[in-house]
């Protein structure tokens, strides 16, 4: 019985170790923050599926995982990433990899996801891998004046370029545009040579100009040969200097001039449209909890509605109020990941919280403003609240970083 008495005991202290390192000691503003959007995308996710409890139900599933796996790394010293951070980026790569064999899964015309007993998509845990990866270099580097900064860069380079590539290749042209910014603000907070920074700019300003000439060729051909987009879909890609898919083509040209190519808007331009309408029709208050009609009618598809454009389901059944109120909460939780990037006492520890907390910012930013009509529809989903399991633990798992950054903050000086 001793024994027996001994090991309950034990087991006790031990869970109760690990709630006092994890919860106890955690910054829980930014906790408050995660559950509160969890919750709440739960609920927008049962409203999108018209009442049913299939999606909203395994959403549910995969916060429960996500709360395990924040606490579980907010619980590690934060400085085992770095230990491993050419571990984890091959991990990363080799899922990547893993999509090109036969547990890789095709659907509308992308190989994104692996099948593993359920469906994980590689492209967002090579997220973090990265961002540990390059974290980690530029910790342990003196990066100042471009001369003297190249071989640095040079490796920063490769460790972006390989996963950034292979995701084009899926093709997922939106979960490769979070890795440019990422990188771009780990480069800016390591103090790196001014002349860097107006090289980028220039060239994202070349990237914009090529995509837009790129855009208005595609029209003329589009106009020229009596075609629709839908219809035209594989017949310009091999014509284009720039690898774009046509459906991606299609999202651009449905961004920039809606009333040209779809003047009904019965084409490729239904999604924002419906969801425009979605987000205006919801007013100041909304219409209340379950009577949104966009997503319950189907005007705006299910496919759609429960992830990429569950801000437009939120909007029209809590209004502006609602609205405002999902906005309110991504910046406490953005403003304060940075908040502990101020806090943190090495370099590590502060490239890890602004990485995080940029990955994050720029999901937000471009899926609510593709619902709103500011931003191309890319297929982007909003941290928290849009239904997918590996994007859950991922930002689960950036939280859980912050706060381990949050809770050894002291022990490194």
């Amino acid at each position: 019985m001793k024994v027996v008495y001994g090991i309950k005991n034990r087991f006790i202290s031990t869970v109760r170790l690990f709630f006092d390192n994890t919860i106890g000691r955690a910054d829980r503003v930014s906790l408050i923050c995660m559950v509160c959007l969890m919750v709440i995308g739960i609920l927008a996710i049962h409203s999108a599926e018209g009442g049913l409890f299939v999606l909203s139900k395994m959403q549910l599933i995969w916060a429960i995982i996500g709360m395990i796996i924040y606490a579980i790394t907010a619980w590690m010293d934060y400085n085992i990433l770095m230990r491993n951070a050419h571990w984890l980026y091959g991990l990363g790569v080799a899922l990547l990899l893993l999509l090109w064999t036969p547990l890789g899964v095709s659907r509308f015309g992308s190989r994104r996801w692996i099948n593993v007993g359920v469906l994980l998509q590689p492209s967002e845990p090579a997220k973090i891998g990265t961002l540990i990866m390059m974290a980690s270099l530029l910790a342990r580097s003196n990066v100042g004046a471009m001369k003297h900064s190249l071989v640095t860069m040079t490796k920063i380079g490769l460790i972006l370029v390989i996963p950034t590539a292979m995701i084009v290749l899926q093709p997922d042209l939106g979960s490769s545009l979070t890795f440019f910014p990422m990188a771009f603000s780990l480069l800016f907070v390591s103090n790196l040579s001014g002349r860097f920074f107006v090289i980028v700019l220039s060239s994202i300003l070349l990237a914009i100009s090529l995509v837009a000439a790129d855009a208005y060729s595609y029209h003329i051909f589009l106009d020229s040969n009596k075609l629709d987009p839908y219809h035209a879909i594989g017949q310009y890609e091999n014509r284009s200097f720039l690898p774009l898919k046509d459906y991606q083509r299609n999202r651009i040209i449905s961004f920039v001039a809606p009333d040209v190519v779809d003047p009904k808007g019965t084409g490729i331009s239904w999604n924002l449209r419906q969801s425009l309408i979605a987000v205006g029709s919801g007013g100041f208050y909304g219409k209340g909890r379950g009577n949104g009609t966009q997503a319950k009618l189907g005007y705006l598809p299910k496919s759609v509605a429960s992830n990429d454009f569950i801000f437009s389901v939120i909007a029209e059944e809590y209004g502006f109020i609602g609205g405002l109120v999902i906005l309110v909460l991504y910046i406490i939780l953005i403003g304060n990941g940075l908040r502990i990037a101020c806090l943190a006492r090495d370099r590590f520890g502060m490239l890890l919280c602004i990485g995080a907390s940029v990955i994050l910012l720029i999901h937000v930013l471009i899926n609510i403003g593709m619902t709103i009509g500011v931003m191309p529809i890319t297929g982007i989903p909003l941290p928290f609240l849009s239904y997918g399991g590996s994007f859950m633990l991922v930002c689960s798992m950036l939280q859980g970083i912050i706060q381990s950054v949050f809770k050894f903050r002291k022990s490194y000086n």
